[in-house]
Parts: structure tokens; C-alpha cells; sequence
């Protein structure tokens, strides 16, 4: 980008080539795109993105369920109790055999893993179920369905920023090679009189 700064200097300078005010301008014409384009990409991504996962966030929020289940009794441990992506005694699981009621009324039972340290055969946890009983992921909710919207924009501008830098070079190193093959065909025409005299070089 220094060569926006040279747009000014070169303006009356002699020894400016067409090429190096192209070069400038190029630059120029590259840092306004970012400026311009790459923002709103991003929200232009970021607002769909956060839409998409609001719509998802309610549709997951009216067809799950938090119900209270209860130890039937517990199940071999598993040999590691603890979330290993965890930092603390909170993320203890231990696998049950547990029955629930779901929103439909109707019973289940079955292997759940529960946050519990020493589960006991007629504690209780909390456990989400679609609207039949079948147990779910815990639906995903305003603030993370946000924070993603957020990040998908980020990127978007990002990559949009990355690939008007990427065009920008291209344009320039084509602008490039192009000075230095008219430069060859130059040289090559003076290059057998270059220094003889009374040669017209």
C-alpha cells in the first residue's frame, strides 16, 4: 500500500513511468474495495447467519423438552469420569439406567449418562427430550446462536478482504512482468549498439 502514497509525489515527478501510477492507482482502488466491500460482506453474512440460527434456536426451544429424570440404578462407571475438555469437579458423568416421564405422558427408561458424582438409585437430573420422550441435545441458545452469527461475519468479511488483496497483487504483478518484457524487447533492440561510438543508443 505504499504506493498510495506515492499517487501525490509522482504527479509532476519526470521520471514517473504510466506503469508506477498504475501500480498507485491499483493500490488505491484495492484498499477502497477492502474498505467497502469486505464490511459489508460480513454483515451482509452475519445477518443472514444470525437469522437462519434465531429461526433454529426457536425451533429448537419449542420441540425440546427439559424433564426430570430419575436413577434406576447405576451403571458400570466408565473408565474416564471426566470431561477431559472440562477444568473442573462440575463435569463429573457416571451412565445410569434412568426412567422419565415424557411431555406426552408416556414412560421410558433407559442408559443416560448424568451429571452426577455418586449417583443413588432415586436421584434426579435434568435430561432434554423431543415432544415423544427420545432424548435430545440440549438446544442451542441466543447468546452462542449470536456469537456463531458473529464469527460466520467476521470470516466472511475476512475472506473478502483476502481475495481483493489477492486480486490487487495479481493485477500488479501482470503489470509487472509486462514492464519488464517491454523492457527486454528495449534492451534488446539497443543492447548490440550499447556503449560503441557513434552508435544511436
Amino acid at each position: 500500500m505504499r504506493a498510495i502514497g506515492g499517487l501525490w509525489r509522482w504527479r509532476h515527478n519526470p521520471l514517473c513511468r504510466p506503469t508506477d501510477l498504475a501500480e498507485a492507482w491499483t493500490a488505491l482502488v484495492g484498499l477502497l474495495l477492502i474498505l467497502a466491500v469486505a464490511p459489508l460482506v460480513g454483515a451482509l453474512v452475519g445477518g443472514s447467519a444470525q437469522d437462519s440460527l434465531q429461526r433454529s434456536v426457536r425451533e429448537q426451544h419449542e420441540s425440546r423438552h427439559r424433564v426430570t429424570a430419575t436413577v434406576v440404578r447405576p451403571l458400570e462407571r466408565p473408565p474416564l469420569t471426566v470431561d477431559p475438555e472440562g477444568s473442573s469437579g462440575g463435569d463429573l458423568r457416571s451412565r445410569v439406567l434412568a426412567d422419565w416421564t415424557a411431555p406426552d405422558g408416556s414412560r421410558h427408561e433407559g442408559s443416560l449418562m448424568a451429571s452426577l458424582d455418586d449417583p443413588a438409585p432415586g436421584d434426579h437430573f435434568a435430561i432434554w427430550t423431543d415432544g415423544q420422550g427420545r432424548t435430545v441435545a440440549r438446544p442451542l441458545d441466543t447468546a452462542t446462536a449470536r456469537t456463531h452469527a458473529v464469527l460466520a461475519g467476521i470470516g466472511a468479511g475476512s475472506v473478502a478482504a483476502a481475495l481483493v488483496e489477492a486480486g490487487r497483487r495479481i493485477a500488479v504483478r501482470r503489470m509487472v512482468h509486462r514492464r519488464y518484457a517491454r523492457l527486454e524487447q528495449e534492451w534488446e533492440r539497443a543492447g548490440p549498439d550499447w556503449g560503441r561510438t557513434g552508435a544511436d543508443s
